[in-house]
């Protein structure tokens, strides 16, 4: 005879099952999990990698390297270090006056040395392939074209005398070399303010703040908090702690911010976090404040955090681009970076300029102040 209670409960169980099949997948997949279920991204990643931002052009259009090339960069990599670490003659003399020419500050006289240098060791993986580059989109890893509008801004910039000169390459080479246009020529060392906003300690380098947020040189560490309504990612480099306001709304646009107004909700296991509200000149100083960037965080495994990133800013590209590097876990700790505004070096390199400025005119530099100003 048949039951229709007893079919409705299988039909029920059944239902059950499917919607806790996945879950049960999830808890056995190795990845911390949160009380309400969430992968636990909490921890310290170190970010570092010899895999460069845009596609090299030996690489042309190939996404992966295969397992000889990625070994050939690591080992290639762990000669320059060999080299670079090798101990300096204690009788050598002192750099040519103005450096010697080659690439490096002031000509190469001299800048951080290898022990501070970490780069990475290799080249990243995400699901078993080696990528030549961080930017996946466009395809050839590259960034896609300007727009009109933004290579004009910047031309008019330099026209009007905004933009601090620079010698051919953006060289320095010791000299005061802005004169040569006047002694009442601007100059890119003329007062504080004109100085990048890492250089004064107001954000950190090459973006590794963001975002996006970016492998540098060194300091490549983030550490992740993270609660039910609030996510913070601390930066090793300067000092920068972003906050993203879970299951938000924007800031009012008027409320613009450097590191911009970060949200976020889950799609599934990842983290997806929209940032918006930049100031005129973000972390990213490549983009404006129109630029959007929607980020993407997902555990690939217990160790490993893939980081995908597509900013667009059609004041900036004709169309946006996509990129994602992999980010392992760390069992290292995120140290003070202890840089402030108005730092020891800012002194110095405003000082050396007017040195500088005093020696182009023949002046005695001996605290001779800068008659142009």
């Amino acid at each position: 005879m048949h039951n229709p209670i007893k079919k409705s409960c299988l039909s029920m169980l059944a239902i059950i099952g499917l919607v806790l099949t996945p879950l049960v997948t999830a808890q056995n997949d190795g990845i911390p999990r949160t009380p309400s279920g969430h992968p636990d991204l909490s921890g310290t990643y170190d970010v570092s990698t010899l895999t460069p931002l845009v596609r090299p052009a030996q690489f042309a259009d190939k996404q992966f390297l295969t397992n000889d090339e990625a070994a050939v960069i690591a080992a290639e990599e762990r000669q320059r270090n060999d080299e670079r670490q090798q101990a300096s003659d204690p009788n050598r003399s002192a750099p040519p006056q103005g450096g010697d020419g080659s690439t490096g500050a002031s000509g190469n006289v001299g800048g951080y040395n290898t022990f501070w240098i970490d780069r990475g060791t290799d080249a990243f993986q995400i699901d078993g392939e080696w990528r030549t580059s961080i930017l996946i989109d466009p395809p050839d890893g590259s960034f896609p074209p300007v727009t009109d509008e933004r290579r004009q801004a910047r031309r008019a910039a330099l026209g009007a005398g905004e933009a601090a000169p620079r010698r051919e390459g953006g060289a320095n080479d010791g000299t005061a070399y802005w004169l040569d246009a006047g002694l009442d020529a601007p100059g890119p060392y003329d007062n504080p303010e004109q100085r990048p906003f890492a250089e004064r300690c107001l954000l950190s380098f090459s973006s590794t703040g963001g975002p996006p947020m970016l492998p540098a040189l060194y300091n490549n560490h983030k550490r992740i908090v993270q609660s039910e309504d609030t996510v913070v990612i601390q930066v090793e480099m300067v000092h920068e702690a972003r906050i993203v306001r879970m299951n938000a709304e924007h800031d009012p646009a008027e409320i613009q911010k450097w590191l911009g107004d970060s949200i976020g909700w889950w799609e599934g296991d990842t983290l997806v976090v929209e940032t918006t509200n930049f100031r005129d000149v973000p972390a990213f100083s490549q983009g404006s404040k129109d630029m959007k960037v929607t980020e993407r965080f997902r555990m690939e495994s217990a160790d490993k955090l893939v980081y995908t990133f597509t900013v667009e800013d059609p004041s900036v590209w004709t169309a946006p681009f996509t990129g994602e590097y992999a980010w392992p876990r760390s069992p290292n700790k995120v140290f003070e970076y202890a840089c402030h505004e108005a730092n020891y070096a800012l002194e110095g390199i405003m000082k050396g300029a007017r040195l500088l400025e005093a020696e182009y005119r023949g002046e005695d530099p001996g605290g001779v102040p800068n008659p142009t100003r």
